[in-house]
């Protein structure tokens, strides 16, 4: 059986919609991936400005191959049509492989390969979602972690995976943390 069938049988052994399960598309790379995500050459500077002239927020998601909670993001979270919607109607998700050797360019200008990044910003599991302002010269003069809005780290379920995301489109962190207002009824009704 194929791998694609085999993908496929399992899918729908976990009641996934086939719908969703067409999305998702596992690259030579072992990483799953959306059609919808950023083409990118991985100039993160470029990134943020591309993204801010298309009116959405720049994040980039961290996986790494073989890891069950970055295929569930994909297989569950990202299967879902409304959460899907709402994320690429408001952000370009750049994804990178935890442990990868592509080339990427900070926004301090240094050039470093995937697995440098994730070292210079302390990211050390996979899956994590950095979230980065709209604006780059926010940015200018902070060190690396001061320059997100917020860091998911690891899998949340799809309720509070889409909650978040709104948190930042709304740009809620000016106001409060994440975890108020993610058991606030008032922003679960906003969402």
């Amino acid at each position: 059986m194929s791998t694609r069938r085999r993908f496929l049988a399992g899918a729908l052994a976990l009641g996934l919609p086939f719908e969703a399960m067409a999305q998702a598309i596992q690259g030579d790379d072992g990483l799953y991936r959306e059609p919808w995500f950023l083409e990118s050459f991985l100039d993160l500077p470029d990134d943020l400005k591309a993204a801010r002239e298309h009116g959405k927020r720049l994040a980039v998601l961290w996986e790494l191959k073989g890891c069950p909670y970055c295929k569930q993001i994909h297989l569950v979270n990202f299967a879902d049509r409304a959460t899907s919607a709402y994320i690429r109607e408001r952000f370009e998700i750049l994804q990178l492989n935890f442990i990868g050797s592509r080339e990427v360019t900070d926004f301090d200008g240094q050039t470093l390969s995937e697995k440098g990044f994730a070292e210079k910003y302390g990211i050390y599991s996979a899956p994590s979602i950095q979230f980065f302002p709209a604006e780059a010269s926010t940015l200018a003069g902070k060190p690396p972690q001061q320059r997100e809005v917020l860091r998911l780290r690891g899998y949340v379920p799809p309720e509070e995976f889409r909650r978040t995301f709104a948190f930042v489109a709304e740009r809620a962190y000016e106001r409060t943390n994440l975890e108020d207002n993610l058991r606030s009824p008032e922003a679960a009704q906003r969402d």
